[in-house]
């Protein structure tokens, strides 16, 4: 668990005035992660720590921070892989405000800090 943690931490790469976020954030994407039986792909040893740890936050963050659980997406080939593609670019451009310390949303306002919170934003 701590390896993972610290892997996602090194994959946030949040700037420094930014760093608590980035520690609560590590943290709670782990503990959701990681357990026995959590089903999720932190638990896999097919792919190096780093990419379990990305794909770990991005899977995350989708559920997290965007209204995707209460999607109603087409059952068409690929739709579903579109719309994931689509909350993963947004949530990267997330993280890049936060990487690049540009970040001036209110923490009230802010997605990661409501998930973090518990108040699921969309």
């Amino acid at each position: 668990m701590v390896e993972f943690q610290a892997s996602v931490l090194a994959f946030l790469d949040f700037a420094p005035e930014h760093q608590a976020l980035a520690m609560a954030l590590a943290k709670a994407i782990s503990d959701h992660a990681v357990p026995v039986g959590s089903g999720t792909v932190a638990r896999t040893q097919r792919i190096p720590v780093e990419q379990r740890a990305e794909a770990a936050t991005i899977a995350w963050m989708r559920h997290q921070t965007t209204a995707y659980d209460h999607l109603t997406i087409p059952r068409e080939k690929g739709k579903r892989r579109e719309v994931r593609r689509m909350l993963a670019a947004r949530s990267r451009q997330l993280l890049e405000r936060y990487r690049q310390g540009s970040s001036r949303t209110p923490e009230s306002n802010c997605p990661l800090q409501g998930a973090i919170d518990g108040r699921v934003g969309a």
